[in-house]
């Protein structure tokens, strides 16, 4: 895997409110009974050093919001990041560290891996997808919507450190027509001229097809992106002959590493995978803590 990302590409992280009110969320739900344990065992007066450890080769993500986490716990902790996200890293790499309390730095442990762990999955996974866009290609690599509720801002940001894009943030902000709307609207024509309608002149009209048929209909519409699901390799290939530039062309469904090459040779501008947040692995990520809390080496 390559060091990581072109540094001038790596994303923008999720402004701090939003963080915070995440963040905010998750430790009331760890910590709203206290944490009995550390305050039976830990002295208060004790200090300590955490460091957080790839234990596998991953694609650094979520620094900032562990950093978050530990100054929600304990305004006093001192957090340092030794890794940028967007960052490939091997095994065994210290990510970052926090000095400070080590009752505080216990407290907010599991909930800073947690956030941690998942981001960094995500964007290790998203990588991969990348990499696998054959050389030349203008491919896009997307994610969806299907994102755990609460958590789409960090999950989001963790596709675009990993280099892949975002598919459109929520449903007020694009028309996406989906085979339920098509139904419920009484077909592709009327579906698009309902949209047509309603939509803001910066909004442009997606629709999703199943079919030649669909697809045909789509066109005749003026859409401007075509998404094919489910499309079969043969298929996209016909569909992308007829679309001949048209529209922009969108596949989805059944989309595995394996297939993303032959995908956008077939002529996908845009390879939507919902996998990258719904189903990407958890990053192994570790945290170490030292105590007492080890002074810092003298500058030279």
């Amino acid at each position: 895997m390559p060091d990581s990302p072109s540094p001038r590409l790596r994303p923008t992280p999720p402004t701090p409110a939003v963080v915070h009110e995440i963040v905010y969320r998750a430790l009331i739900e760890d910590l709203a009974g206290g944490d009995l344990t550390t305050d039976a065992t830990v002295p208060a007066e004790l200090t300590g050093l955490g460091v957080a450890i790839s234990k596998s080769p991953l694609l650094a993500c979520g620094s900032t919001v562990a950093q978050a986490v530990f100054a929600a716990v304990d305004p006093k902790l001192e957090f340092e990041t030794l890794v940028p996200d967007g960052m490939w890293v091997p095994a065994d790499r210290a990510l970052w560290e926090v000095r400070g309390s080590a009752r505080s730095i216990l407290m907010a442990e599991r909930t800073a891996l947690n956030f941690v762990q998942h981001m960094s999955g995500i964007a290790t996974l998203a990588h991969r997808f990348m990499r696998e866009i054959p050389v030349g290609s203008s491919t896009r690599i997307a994610d969806t919507r299907k994102t755990a509720p609460g958590l789409r801002a960090l999950e989001r940001y963790a596709v675009r450190a990993g280099g892949a894009h975002n598919h459109r943030d929520d449903v007020g902000s694009a028309i996406l027509i989906k085979d339920n709307h098509i139904v419920a609207s009484g077909g592709v024509a009327a579906a698009v001229l309902r949209a047509r309608a309603r939509a803001p002149h910066t909004s442009k009209i997606e629709i999703e097809v199943a079919n030649l048929q669909q697809l045909e209909q789509a066109l005749a519409a003026k859409v401007d992106v075509v998404m094919l699901d489910n499309f079969e390799l043969e298929q996209i290939r016909k569909a992308v002959a007829l679309i001949a530039g048209r529209a922009l062309v969108e596949v989805s469904g059944n989309v595995t590493l394996e297939r993303v090459a032959e995908l956008a040779r077939a002529g996908a501008d845009v390879i939507s995978v919902g996998a990258l947040t719904h189903s990407a692995p958890a990053a192994d990520v570790s945290l170490g803590i030292r105590t007492p809390m080890p002074e810092r080496p003298m500058a030279a």
